[in-house]
């Protein structure tokens, strides 16, 4: 039976279109985004339109954006990449007003805007900024640059982005007065359940297939989500030893799972929600190295993460793809006769994914979305249009759609996005709805397809050697975590490292994998290698559970209640 690691390493087969457009669940935290974009668009909109300086609500506009991103981080961590897509999405825009304040040539313009997408797209994905990625600062960037524009307002204009991002940072930093801990809460959860649900289908009887290897795959990755966000807190705070704790156990159960484990996790799961305090005895103790030991060692790992030149090697692909398609999509909007070449520009940089499959999913959804958008934006124009408080009215009810819909489907959020970014360009003067309409339609499947153009001439020829490298990083983990359970016993800290360690590589191995099938001309991916050390590594992972401790390394716990960690699989 096929793998899910057994991909070809050539073109995949057909493309598909209606798999594409299949609406899934709501992310489950979708309410956080909407609220916060509104809440940080509408002070400083409204007030604007208070002061009759509704037109330089576009520059506020910019910096309430940033409000939707850094959502699933640790707040210690939100403030640091709030902070990052804020000067991300200055420099941007004070590059992009100055060269139209500079030059009214489109061509030189576009070429700008290009160089900004392809930079936004590579350090966004370096970075791990999350959704929703690049295409914010590169929407907003390409379209400051075909905003009328003098040199002496740019200082202005930016500053006013710049207040309004400051804004958005405290708007993002707000939850924590309520719940300091939500976001390693709700990826500790997220782990608990996923492996309850391959504990609980383990026990099914159900034969080893792709589905099942899938529900295995999702529960490592949730684990490894988990251990990253809770190690990202900065300092030990007072939760992160119990959630450390369960995780723990969650790993127990994903190696080795026994019957009333599903259960026993959704039970810890359900007693992570609400807004109290975690308790400090929340999860199984463990004996022997105390959890502090053991999350300082897992902080010791993770503090040696790949310098961001490092992440950026892979993604020269992408951003060539991103650089080229842009600017071919600009310059084919101008040789039509567009107005606003920037629609084409931000439509062919919105497409570039991981590969070829995933960016073709993306067109699609792209097209789809954009297209029904737009005649929801004919239908919606006219009652904007009555008065500036329902212009404004209109963009802040659209973007709360936008995010409550997009993460069920991408061309679905589009229906409120397109809507939302054709009404944002009108704070300065209204328009004429159907030359907009035209204009945007147009655009659209010019940038779609020079993006598909630009996606299938720049193909990631280094993809099979990043699975190569892959698998041998696998394999030298697996080896060291072997060699420490062969050898003497070298304290539950080290084998806790090296577990975790393993697990981390074995799940890059997979995405290293999956992102490399979707290239259309790949050499042949070392597909049986793959399978095998998976396998091996799922193996050794199971046996690092297992491993008996000597009686002279563990120490009574602190907890009346605790079990050995061996004990607790």
């Amino acid at each position: 039976m096929k793998h899910p690691s057994a991909v070809r390493g050539g073109p995949s087969g057909r493309l598909p279109l209606i798999d594409v457009l299949r609406l899934g669940r709501p992310a489950e935290i979708w309410y956080k985004h909407a609220v916060s974009v509104v809440v940080a668009t509408a002070p400083p909109s409204l007030l604007l339109v208070a002061l009759g300086r509704l037109d330089l609500a576009v520059y506020t506009t910019a910096g309430s954006l940033c409000a939707l991103y850094a959502h699933n981080r640790p707040y210690s961590a939100r403030a640091r990449a709030l902070a990052g897509v804020i000067a991300g999405m200055v420099a941007g825009l004070a590059v992009a007003l100055t060269a139209a304040s500079l030059t009214s040539s489109g061509v030189a313009l576009v070429a700008v805007g290009a160089v900004l997408a392809a930079l936004h797209k590579a350090l966004c994905d370096a970075a791990g900024v999350g959704p929703p990625g690049s295409v914010i600062l590169t929407f907003v960037s390409s379209a400051a640059l075909f905003a009328p524009q003098t040199l002496g307002q740019v200082p202005g204009h930016v500053g006013l982005a710049l207040a309004a991002g400051g804004f958005s940072w405290l708007v993002g930093m707000a939850p924590g007065l309520l719940r300091p801990h939500g976001p390693e809460r709700r990826a500790v959860v997220q782990a608990l359940r996923r492996v309850a649900a391959h504990a609980e289908s383990a026990h099914r009887a159900e034969p080893d297939g792709e589905a099942a290897a899938q529900r295995r795959a999702d529960a490592a990755g949730a684990l490894h989500n988990a251990w990253q966000t809770l190690l990202t807190t900065g300092r030990r705070s007072s939760s992160r030893r119990p959630l450390g704790r369960a995780l723990v156990r969650a790993e127990a159960v994903l190696a080795a799972p026994a019957p009333g484990d599903a259960a026993e996790l959704r039970d810890l799961a359900d007693r992570l929600r609400g807004l109290a305090r975690v308790p400090d005895t929340f999860g199984p103790a463990l004996d022997g190295e105390d959890e502090d030991e053991l999350l300082g060692v897992e902080m010791e790992r993770a503090s040696r993460a790949p310098s961001l030149r490092h992440r950026l090697v892979p993604l020269r692909a992408v951003a060539l793809r991103t650089l080229l398609g842009c600017a071919l999509a600009g310059w084919a909007s101008l040789a039509l006769g567009i107005g606003r070449p920037y629609w084409a520009l931000v439509t062919a940089a919105s497409l570039f994914q991981a590969n070829l499959s995933l960016t073709w999913n993306r067109s699609v959804q792209r097209v789809v979305g954009n297209l029904a958008g737009v005649a929801v934006f004919a239908v919606l124009a006219p009652v904007a249009h009555l008065s500036p408080w329902t212009l404004v009215l209109t963009v802040l009810a659209l973007s709360f759609g936008a995010e409550a819909l997009i993460s069920r489907n991408y061309w679905l959020g589009s229906l409120c996005v397109t809507p939302m970014a054709l009404l944002v360009t009108e704070y300065a003067h209204l328009q004429d709805t159907p030359g907009l309409v035209v204009e945007r339609t147009v655009d659209t499947l010019v940038g779609a397809l020079v993006g598909l153009v630009a996606a299938v001439a720049v193909t990631d020829r280094r993809a099979a050697d990043r699975v190569a490298a892959a698998l041998g990083r696998a394999r030298a983990a697996r080896q060291r975590t072997e060699a420490l359970l062969s050898g003497p016993f070298a304290g539950p800290g080290a084998l806790a490292a090296a577990r975790r360690e393993l697990a981390a590589e074995l799940v890059g191995l997979r995405g290293t994998v999956q992102a490399a099938s979707g290239e259309w001309w790949l050499r042949a991916l070392p597909t049986e290698d793959v399978m095998r050390e998976e396998r091996a590594g799922h193996r050794t992972l199971a046996a690092t559970v297992r491993h008996p401790r000597p009686a002279a390394v563990t120490r009574p716990s602190h907890h009346p209640s605790a079990t050995t960690e061996d004990a607790t699989s």
